[in-house]
């Protein structure tokens, strides 16, 4: 999810992003000693799915903020480091010609697919980079008002579909809100399309914490783009089609593992963020289930990446 404030003003006709971290302080009352932030400490990897497999899948998803900006800071190290099977990106706001020489040459991932939007260059975007070239790739869902805004990106492999999405912003005022509720129900009923030709992995930006353990202030955030009662129900009904976040499937008590933080107000320092992005998997793939990270010490974005270490 884009950073509320800078990233309204930097991107023009961007989504408004309007996901407020912490609510105004009150005039005239001496404020209380900040508290010690609590922080997530991402724990080792678990290689193992519950029926004994070893993983032999690892993607990796990380909405970047900007790809150019984003290789200028590095972002691409950290990748080499992490050394997924598929990278996806959200938010690349390039254009397929102006994207970094940095990144369409590498050797890592010989098969490179990107979306853009059709009307505004500079404007949402994904990106999915495979060491082994899919079985077929396709673009979007199939519906001209979502297309045309480059928010999908599906690879089908021998097994599995992987969908990498960016899920549009009900925006600052909610001024998107109904066309948000357009897009949840268009894009449940795209997966389940899928889901019934071969389980799926979802992966990206998706734009709603869930849960109130999903974000800091859920108190503050009720009728913020993010955290409304209709994008956490969209969310819901996504899941109770046969879905399952893979995060709270293995952690289902963790608190305090976000995946974004606004630049202002040093949120990120002091861990006060909103866990946005996600793996969310077709049942069918629970067993294989081995690991579902928060890489929340990668830098290079507003957002950290997440990796999934599958058994397929």
């Amino acid at each position: 999810m884009s950073k509320r404030g800078k990233k309204n003003e930097e991107e023009a006709g961007n989504e408004d992003q309007d996901h407020s971290t912490a609510p105004a302080a009150k005039k005239g009352k001496k404020g209380k000693e900040p508290e010690a932030p609590i922080l997530y400490n991402d724990p080792p990897d678990k290689m193992t799915s519950k029926d004994g497999r070893a993983a032999n899948l690892k993607i990796t998803s990380w909405n970047v903020d900007g790809l150019r900006a984003w290789v200028k800071k590095k972002g691409l190290d950290w990748v080499r480091s992490e050394a997924p099977d598929v990278l996806c990106l959200q938010e690349t706001k390039c254009a397929e010609k102006s994207l970094p020489e940095e990144i369409t040459s590498m050797p890592e991932f010989p098969h490179k697919y990107w979306a853009g939007s059709d009307e505004k260059e500079g404007y949402s975007g994904v990106a999915m980079l495979c060491k082994t070239k899919p079985l077929n790739v396709s673009y979007g869902i199939g519906k001209e008002e979502h297309d045309k805004e480059g928010r999908v990106i599906t690879a089908e492999f021998p097994t599995f579909f992987l969908v990498t999405s960016y899920v549009p912003n009900s925006g600052r005022g909610l001024v998107r809100l109904d066309y948000r509720k357009t897009w949840d129900v268009d894009f449940k009923a795209y997966l389940t399309d899928l889901d019934k030709r071969k389980p799926l992995v979802l992966c990206g930006d998706l734009n709603v914490a869930h849960e109130e353990i999903d974000l800091k202030n859920a108190k503050g955030n009720k009728k913020n783009a993010g955290f409304t009662v209709e994008e956490r129900e969209g969310f819901s009904q996504l899941l109770a089609a046969g879905f399952t976040d893979s995060f709270r499937e293995l952690y289902p008590e963790q608190a305090n593992a976000y995946t974004f933080w606004t630049y202002m107000m040093n949120s990120r320092s002091k861990n006060v963020g909103w866990r946005l992005d996600y793996f969310v998997l077709s049942s069918a793939l629970l067993p294989g289930l081995c690991d579902s990270k928060i890489r929340n010490e990668a830098m290079g974005s507003d957002h950290c990446p997440i990796t999934l270490h599958l058994a397929v």
